[in-house]
């Protein structure tokens, strides 16, 4: 069940960014437990579609929000940290997050569309990072093959933190 601290912000297409961007809030309001050199403050983001469906927080297409406020809540609920190419399938073995999508997974990813770094930040403290649905095929090449593998599949197949929820796999 997710913090009832953690909440995930809208904001509607622009005509610079024509999407909906879905960002979580709260998620930073304690450090996680990272190693080393990993950043303790993070907060995720989701682009979708501008016409995404989801003012209906029980319809199938709002797994994105739900989503969201799950992998805020995940690192303080189980002391541990989010952090990039982190991989979460939806369990074992992973299953779609709707009946209406063959996404069964996630990864985080530093933001591809977003070139400087001042959008990658909040405050100047804060990280911010793109969660990017995965197919079961993608979720399997990140296990057996790694970040590096994945990269490459979404490269060439022009993967980036804008959701299509049409999308075929990258493998």
């Amino acid at each position: 069940m997710p913090s009832t601290g953690v909440h995930v912000l809208v904001a509607g297409p622009t005509e610079e960014r024509p999407h909906r961007t879905l960002v979580t809030e709260g998620m930073s309001d304690e450090p996680m437990v990272a190693p080393d050199g990993a950043n303790p403050f993070v907060e995720l983001m989701m682009a979708l579609p501008a016409d995404w469906p989801i003012d209906d927080l029980t319809a199938d297409e709002s797994w994105p929000v739900h989503l969201l406020k799950y992998l805020a809540a995940f690192p303080r609920e189980n002391e541990t940290w989010l952090g990039p190419w982190h991989l979460l399938p939806n369990g074992d073995p992973a299953v779609p997050y709707a009946p209406n999508t063959e996404f069964a997974g996630m990864v985080v990813t530093p933001m591809i569309k977003v070139r400087t770094a001042e959008a990658r930040e909040i405050d100047g403290k804060i990280s911010l990072l793109a969660v990017v649905p995965l197919h079961p095929a993608e979720i399997r090449l990140k296990i057996e093959k790694g970040s590096g593998a994945l990269i490459e599949a979404f490269d060439r197949a022009g993967i980036s933190e804008l959701v299509d929820p049409l999308r075929p796999s990258s493998v």
